[in-house]
């Protein structure tokens, strides 16, 4: 039977991101997996501060590897693993093998202090927490010491303290030896001594709904609140974002973006994983210098960052120096952009398709973007249209009714990106999503009006758009 036409009405601030690709109903290990035997001589993974380069086959060997390690410390489905760390690739490692054997990772800001991180620590109940060695002025065993100071004194595995009843093992990485806790090369041994068929029954376990992250909200009305997100949910939009930026297996992404952050998490990391690009690192945090150096050595083909690290690399004083040649494509994000700085991007260094995207840590995080191909003045005064199999709709704040378009509100988004809710806070859920699975803005309490001209989606008018 012909599906009947029925006309929307053209006038109301809603969008919907029609798509003829389907989403996609894998888990994170699955498709790594083949990714990895597709692309097994091609990089995977670049840590130019670390002087390591995995091919996807090396990293897929490292994943496995580690991921057996964590069975072998009894490490369940379900259960939280916390990793306390910059831009390493142990980052990486870790996010794949968790990611294999259901543990949920737990992204913990590398620049929190101390009562932040025990925050973190008890509201997910993590069980293990990863930390990385000591880096400029944060020595993290030793802040991880003020908080357990029983660490140093217990027995690998066998950890216990009032602060933090849940906390069991601690695994550093690195030049560093502590004091209680297990370190990383302890885990790949343990890893050879598990049967690779008790990973691979481990991941057939896995539900693609299951949740497999946290991530703490910066909490500008309280304490931070943890987004917790499924395999579906960051998978399908670090495939999206992949085919916005028409991804292929030829790009290598320099990243700028911290793991710990959704930005580097999913839009990199997960995004050069499901694509099978190259991620390159090319310091443990952001350094114009070395990001410079990187995109020129490794030969880089995509820059994600916000608008500051673009404007930190064009002012280098040695960026001349460089060569920005291989450069085709970008992301900025976070921050509204200088049409004059959008212009240097492109012709300075040779970023010619240069997007901006609109999200949050509860959407996965992108729910909008600009075109490659769209007119530049719209991808520095919009954050584009409607992403692929999420709505979009402005709403009046007060009666929850769909505006005009043109008219200020609040933006709600809704579709598959959407998180599961917030870690063990259905309070918060339940005020943040209402009954028709809407998300409402990140902070329900410190809403401002939003407007067309720099922070909401372009709904329509000037670009033609198959959507209206």
């Amino acid at each position: 039977m012909k599906r009947p036409f029925f006309s929307d009405d053209a006038h109301l601030a809603y969008a919907h991101g029609a798509s003829n690709v389907p989403l996609i109903g894998a888990t994170i290990g699955e498709v790594f997996d083949r990714v990895a035997e597709s692309q097994h001589d091609r990089d995977a993974l670049v840590s130019c501060h670390q002087g390591l380069r995995y091919t996807y086959s090396q990293l897929k060997a490292e994943v496995d590897r580690f991921a057996r390690g964590l069975i072998a410390l009894g490490i369940q489905k379900g259960e939280r693993l916390g990793i306390w760390s910059p831009n390493h690739a142990e980052w990486i490692v870790t996010q794949y093998a968790t990611a294999k054997i259901g543990a949920i990772l737990v992204n913990i800001n590398p620049a929190y202090r101390v009562h932040e991180l025990e925050y973190a620590l008890k509201q997910s109940g993590c069980a293990s927490v990863i930390i990385a060695p000591p880096f400029k002025t944060t020595d993290y065993a030793a802040l991880l010491g003020e908080l357990y100071p029983e660490l140093s004194c217990s027995e690998p595995g066998r950890l216990r303290a009032d602060r933090l009843p849940d906390l069991r093992r601690v695994i550093a990485f690195g030049a560093q030896q502590v004091p209680g806790a297990f370190h990383w090369d302890d885990l790949l041994t343990m890893g050879d001594e598990v049967d690779l068929a008790e990973l691979t029954a481990r991941q057939c376990e896995l539900q693609f709904d299951d949740p497999i992250n946290i991530q703490y909200t910066s909490g500008t009305t309280g304490f931070p609140k943890g987004a917790t997100l499924s395999h579906h949910s960051i998978l399908n939009n670090a495939l999206g974002f992949g085919d916005y930026l028409r991804f292929t297996d030829q790009d290598r992404l320099c990243v700028t973006f911290p793991f710990y952050h959704c930005g580097g998490m999913v839009l990199s990391s997960l995004c050069c994983v499901a694509t099978g690009a190259a991620m390159v690192l090319p310091a443990p945090v952001f350094d114009a210098g070395a990001t410079l150096e990187a995109i020129e050595h490794e030969r880089c083909t995509a820059l994600h960052g916000v608008p500051t690290v673009f404007i930190a690399a064009l002012n280098h004083p040695n960026f001349e120096r460089f060569d920005m040649s291989s450069l085709r494509v970008g992301l900025m994000g976070g921050a509204p952009c200088p049409i004059e700085v959008m212009k240097q991007v492109n012709t300075r260094m040779h970023i010619r398709d240069i997007v901006a995207a609109y999200g949050m840590t509860e959407t996965s995080p992108a729910s909008a973007m600009t075109p490659v191909d769209g007119p530049l003045e719209r991808r520095v005064s919009t954050v584009g249209r409607a992403f692929p199999h999420v709505e979009l709709k402005i709403v009046d704040p007060l009666t929850g009714n769909i505006v005009q378009r043109g008219d200020r509100g609040e933006l709600l988004v809704r579709g598959y990106n959407v998180m599961l809710g917030y870690w063990n806070n259905p309070t918060a859920t339940a005020e943040a999503i209402d009954g028709a699975r809407w998300m409402n803005g990140p902070e329900r309490a410190d809403r401002t009006e939003l407007s067309r001209s720099r922070t909401t989606p372009h709904l329509g008018g000037a670009w033609p758009s198959a959507h209206w």
